[in-house]
């Protein structure tokens, strides 16, 4: 059975860092885009970033680009969020989550039904 589990949120002031990682069990996600979202109280899931299976391949939400970096590593089916810079806005509970098909390119991911718990980031102005 397919687990994500993040890890790694917590309280930081405005201006800090946080690095998130997700642990992906159950089947390797070496071949998949794998991705970060967050949700917001009362509000949809959103996109934050995500990276193609090979790692060749970002693309970031606007509101984090140039603060969050998204990495993977493949042979621990990892994925991690580097969070810099943070605003009282990134405040949130933070998910990944994984393509539910191989060797896609970005135009094409469709994300699975494989939610884990999350992580909340809360950042204090």
């Amino acid at each position: 059975q397919v687990q994500l589990v993040e890890s790694g949120g917590g309280l930081v002031q405005a201006g800090g860092s946080l690095r998130l990682s997700c642990a992906a069990s159950g089947r390797s996600f070496s071949r998949y885009a794998m991705g970060w979202f967050r949700q917001f109280p009362g509000k949809e899931r959103e996109f934050v970033a995500d990276m193609s299976w090979s790692g060749g391949s970002t693309y970031y939400a606007d509101s984090v680009k140039g603060r969050f970096t998204i990495s993977r590593d493949n042979a621990k089916n990892t994925v991690f969020l580097q969070m810099n810079n943070l605003k009282p806005e990134d405040t949130a509970v933070y998910y990944c989550n994984v393509d539910s098909g191989p060797f896609r390119r970005h135009s094409d991911y469709q994300w699975s039904n494989y939610w884990g718990q999350g992580t909340q980031v809360t950042v204090s102005s």
